[in-house]
């Protein structure tokens, strides 16, 4: 797939880059985008939650009433988890939600992700760029000279860390920042618009070629 280069100021350089067709062409795959994207949002989890049992619950341990002649149900405990502030039966416990997946499958699922925003005609091309400063204003300026300002999520893809660029954007919503070692399946399927830099574009190629 052969698509032009850009320059910051969202016009063609003249220039075209070959993405290659075995990540940006191939027949996408659902159930792998499922898999790793259900991994990905489980990974997110902390898994913190937690609720008391009736022997974890602070109280007194005193039979509450007569256990005959009241008229009522008998009772033990004020920590039964039929009083209000008892214990809970069956509650949430700590868990780990992390689950492995194989490196081919997830393989699979970003390169099915990245097909599907090829096939759609969802990617730009943007040539190596960096900001001299830290500023949001320069990162609005871009968007709005690429004229991706108005979509879901603008996902950029760098060659390389490019801390300026990172805080420059990290104040805004709807776009990140991330390199190629970071590149998964999610954010690709979550943006709208993905922009790659040349030098991102070269790496994955290298990354191919090993």
């Amino acid at each position: 797939m052969e698509v032009n280069v850009l320059n910051v100021s969202g016009k063609e350089t003249g220039a075209k880059v070959q993405l290659p067709e075995s990540v940006f062409g191939i027949e996408p795959n659902d159930h792998a985008i499922y898999l790793d994207v259900k991994q990905y949002l489980a990974n997110q989890r902390q898994g913190t939650h937690k609720s008391k049992q009736r022997n974890e619950i602070a109280g007194s341990t005193r039979k509450l009433y007569k256990q005959k002649g009241t008229g009522g149900a008998r009772a033990g405990s004020v920590k039964s988890p039929l009083f209000n502030g008892g214990g809970r039966v069956f509650g949430p416990q700590p868990r780990d939600y992390s689950f492995k997946l194989n490196k081919k499958l997830k393989s699979l699922a970003r390169n099915s992700a990245l097909s599907y925003k090829a096939k759609d005609n969802n990617i730009l091309v943007l040539e190596d760029f960096n900001f001299d400063s830290i500023k949001t204003k320069n990162y609005i300026k871009l968007e709005a000279d690429l004229n991706v300002t108005n979509d879901k999520t603008l996902l950029v893809v760098a060659g390389a860390e490019n801390n300026n660029v990172y805080l420059s954007s990290r104040n805004l919503k709807k776009t990140k920042v991330i390199s190629v070692e970071q590149l998964n399946t999610y954010d690709v399927l979550n943006a709208g618009k993905l922009l790659l830099t040349t030098g991102a574009v070269k790496t994955l190629e290298e990354a191919l070629a090993k």
